[in-house]
């Protein structure tokens, strides 16, 4: 999609564009199962829930948009859903959620998953920091429109 394409929420928009790619919740939730392992029609469905009719169209737009790729299984039989190095980009911004979820979609103490490294280790909170490393907020940067 151009500029020009008026399918575009606000054009000039990077975060009007994301969520207008991947902005309703069966995107991300299949991003976020790719991510965990999943690969087959039927692993998405099983995992998130969701109608057979929204999972295929979700599917094909992020294949559209190149986050994600088909191609055949090992087992030859099947066709299999794989994130490209575009739906990895997101990687961030699933753990941003995640651990804005567990901060404030969850009552003190409620039982909830927990993403892990490799060492099983929690995976340390994001914040994001300037160049020269002081922590930045909403109220610590702007936007600058050409």
């Amino acid at each position: 999609m151009s500029a020009a394409n008026p399918d575009w929420t606000d054009p000039e928009c990077p975060v009007a564009r994301t969520l207008d790619l991947v902005g309703d919740k069966w995107s991300l939730l299949v991003i976020r199962d790719a991510m965990d392992g999943a690969r087959s029609f039927t692993e998405f469905q099983r995992r998130t829930g969701i109608a057979r009719n929204i999972l295929t169209d979700r599917l094909r737009k992020l294949i559209a948009h190149g986050l994600l790729a088909q191609r055949t299984a090992p087992s030859g039989r099947r066709q299999e859903y794989v994130l490209t190095e575009v739906g990895r980009d997101l990687f961030p911004v699933i753990l941003t959620l995640r651990q804005w979820g567990e901060r404030h979609a969850f009552a003190p103490g409620e039982t909830h998953s927990t993403l892990v490294d490799q060492h099983g280790a929690p995976v340390p909170e994001i914040a994001p920091t300037s160049a020269d490393g002081i922590l930045l907020g909403s109220d610590t940067t702007y936007v600058r429109k050409r």
